[in-house]
């Protein structure tokens, strides 16, 4: 049997990934990494507040596993805020939650994990692992599709992979929860955290307001051939193909089509000028850890909730890759992951710049 630290988060999944390890066999250690939050405003947040680390005790102590509480606040700061601010600062909408997977929980928790002693680090992802004959480890979806996380696990690599386990991957959420009910957990009706964990409760905007208010600051809405139709609350406040909340009057339906940071103007549109076959890729990561040398077909998610949708994708050069649709999409946003899939299995990903 083998040793595995759990990231546990007092939350659900995560709860019944240690409960399934244990009952197993294997040695199992409780890890939670404490995040960085506002300051005066920790219990507010998302995560790592003094409820969820009580109800990640209990489980642990239901099931006689040591547990541990790792303070990563700094680097989660310098490294996962700063990120998210910065993002927003130059135009884009980020995903946090990519970087916190791949700097702190198998960055940070995983070399915690390893000076334990650990074989492996497991966590409540419902992803799941194939390993090939040659080693090779391959990301596969989960098999509760409303619910697959391959989506913001793809910036992972081998050696990362080769450490992990995903417990909780081939089942559904209802058989997790059932499971968590069986199991006589704490957490088996706690609801699942829909918001960004280091936001006190509040809105993402608020947030940018107080660290980064020059993203929240008004200007002109435009049309794409410069015609001023009103004002915007801060280009922070809107993504691209937003059609609601944008508080202007017009015949036809408008979208935003589009953000100019230098006017600091919002570019919006109607329904036909919105969209693209063609975006351009930086930051890739392929999960097999060897970079395609032609162009191939693979199915590109550009959203965590957003369908997928077949293209044709060409490697350039070491870091980049462009994308071409067989059908337009309407919501290309830079700063989000466009993610390509071959079936079940997750090949890897980057991170969108722009689109043509």
């Amino acid at each position: 049997m083998s040793k595995i630290v759990v990231a546990m988060s007092g939350g659900v999944d995560s709860s019944v990934a240690a409960a399934l390890l244990k009952e197993q066999g294997h040695e199992v250690i409780g890890m939670m990494l404490r995040l960085w939050s506002q300051p005066g405003k920790e219990s507010e947040n998302a995560c790592c507040t003094l409820e969820s680390v009580s109800l990640a005790e209990q489980v642990a102590q239901r099931f006689d596993i040591p547990f541990h509480t790792i303070d990563a606040k700094q680097p989660f700061r310098d490294v996962v805020v700063d990120y998210f601010l910065q993002s927003y600062e130059q135009g884009q909408t980020p995903n946090p939650c990519l970087m916190c997977n791949r700097h702190i929980r198998w960055g940070i928790l995983l070399e915690e994990a390893l000076k334990l002693g650990a074989d492996f680090i497991a966590s409540g992802h419902y992803v799941r692992l194939n390993k090939k004959d040659d080693g090779e480890i391959q990301l596969l979806r989960g098999v509760d599709r409303g619910k697959d996380q391959a989506y913001v696990l793809h910036v992972l690599k081998q050696d990362q992979l080769k450490r992990s386990l995903f417990p909780v991957g081939g089942y559904s959420k209802l058989d997790i929860r059932a499971l968590a009910r069986d199991f006589n957990l704490p957490v088996a009706t706690k609801s699942d955290s829909q918001d960004l964990c280091f936001l006190s409760g509040g809105d993402y905007r608020d947030f940018l307001s107080e660290y980064a208010p020059q993203t929240t600051k008004k200007g002109e809405i435009v049309t794409s051939a410069g015609k001023i139709l009103g004002e915007h609350q801060g280009l922070a406040s809107y993504t691209i193909g937003q059609r609601k909340g944008l508080g202007i009057a017009a015949p036809n339906p408008l979208y935003v089509l589009g953000k100019d940071m230098a006017s600091n103007r919002l570019i919006v549109g109607e329904a036909e000028e919105l969209g693209s076959s063609e975006m351009f890729v930086n930051k890739r990561n392929w999960i097999s850890g060897k970079m395609p040398k032609e162009t191939f077909r693979a199915e590109v998610k550009i959203r965590y909730a957003a369908r997928e949708a077949w293209a044709e994708i060409m490697p350039i050069g070491a870091d980049q890759a462009k994308i071409t649709f067989d059908a337009p999409q309407r919501d290309i946003t830079p700063g989000q992951a466009a993610v390509f899939y071959n079936g079940e299995i997750c090949l890897g990903g980057g991170t969108i710049q722009s689109s043509n």
